[in-house]
């Protein structure tokens, strides 16, 4: 047995179909009085739902989240919370609303409850992330992890079966990046083995019947998973590369992530043979060799853009990338290589499978 480290995050979670109804009470026992709620614009009218159940606890609702938390809309944002005397951030949706809400608690400190509606998982991660003159910064501060995390599969209904699938690729992501992680360890590889194989089931189903409440309720599951795996160790190439190209092309988040992670899981095929064969058997096969064909053809099943060209990237955004990438590069089992990941993003923006 090789030696690790394991440290687990403070994070109260409450899972269950309709637990939204215990968020009034999730607030008192944080001792908060003011909540201000987070959305995205798209997502305004389940922020004044929510509103309407905290009735006095409701410090109002703030729904100009976004994709990649520009810093402007950070700064505003944590104007506001202060001029409504919010001691509370209730942050309703994705991972842009739940980012903004770090970006509040990173100023301020207000302690965030969580209430998640797609699969990005970073509601149970220290992790932040700032987007300044076309750059993502990202970081890990203890104090921006919710304090509370409401999952209610129910909330996930209203998501489309496209976004949905990507929004569960992306968690995926996080789940076999974990498993060849430089600060890998036993536990974390068996949530994310058991986040792949959750997530692999329950997405096809989601795919073929939106409403379908045990797949949904999996899918949520294999997410929780696999955000635990993202905010307990440190993750590699497709991270790097994902945010990369959101911060630089700003390509949607979810759709970036579902079209690399094949590719980047073939890059280190060789490098991270065993952890990836646990992927592989997660995913129905056997071979590390095949997990990069094997997403891949995941994602054609549920209908994913294959391509970064679909998604508005630049034919020499390739290019642009692989050098943003490698002039600081994150731990990788294999080593950045500039011309073989360019070759890499090549084929992701063309839509090939991984060679």
């Amino acid at each position: 047995m090789n030696p690790f480290v394991y440290q687990s995050l403070p994070t109260r979670v409450v899972f269950g179909w309709g637990k939204l109804a215990t968020l009034a009470d999730e607030i008192d026992r944080l001792g908060a009085k003011r909540a201000l709620i987070l959305t995205t614009p798209e997502q305004q009218e389940l922020g004044e739902e929510v509103a309407r159940l905290l009735g006095k606890r409701s410090a109002g609702v703030y729904p100009y989240a976004v994709m990649h938390v520009p810093l402007e809309v950070a700064q505003a944002a944590r104007v506001e919370a202060a001029r409504l005397g919010a001691d509370c951030c209730v942050a309703v949706g994705g991972g842009s609303t739940i980012g903004l809400g770090k970006a509040i608690a990173m100023d301020s400190g207000l302690p965030i409850v969580a209430v998640p509606t797609t699969y990005a998982g970073s509601e149970m991660t220290p992790i932040y992330g700032l987007t300044e003159n076309r750059l993502k910064k990202t970081g890990r501060d203890i104090n921006v992890l919710p304090k509370t995390v409401i999952y209610d599969a129910q909330l996930t209904l209203s998501l489309p079966a496209q976004i949905s699938a990507c929004s569960g690729m992306n968690a995926m992501a996080h789940a076999v990046e974990a498993l060849y992680a430089q600060d890998a360890n036993p536990i974390i590889g068996f949530m994310a083995e058991e986040s792949i194989r959750a997530l692999a089931q329950s997405l096809p189903l989601i795919v073929n019947d939106p409403e379908h409440p045990q797949a949904r309720s999996q899918a949520q599951y294999g997410a929780w998973l696999a955000g635990i795996c993202l905010g307990s160790v440190g993750m590699a190439l497709h991270h790097k590369l994902c945010h990369t190209l959101g911060g630089t092309f700003n390509l949607p988040h979810a759709q970036a992530h579902a079209i690399v992670l094949p590719h980047a899981a073939h890059y280190n095929r060789e490098a991270a043979a065993g952890p990836l064969q646990r992927a592989a058997r997660a995913l129905g096969g056997s071979e590390a060799s095949e997990v990069g064909a094997l997403l891949y053809a995941l994602n054609e099943r549920l209908g994913i853009p294959l391509s970064l060209a679909e998604l508005g990237m630049p034919e020499g955004g390739p290019a642009e990338a692989a050098q943003i990438a490698c002039a600081s590069p994150y731990y990788n089992p294999r080593p950045f290589e500039q011309g073989p990941i360019e070759d890499l993003l090549t084929r992701a923006w063309k839509g090939l499978a991984p060679a």
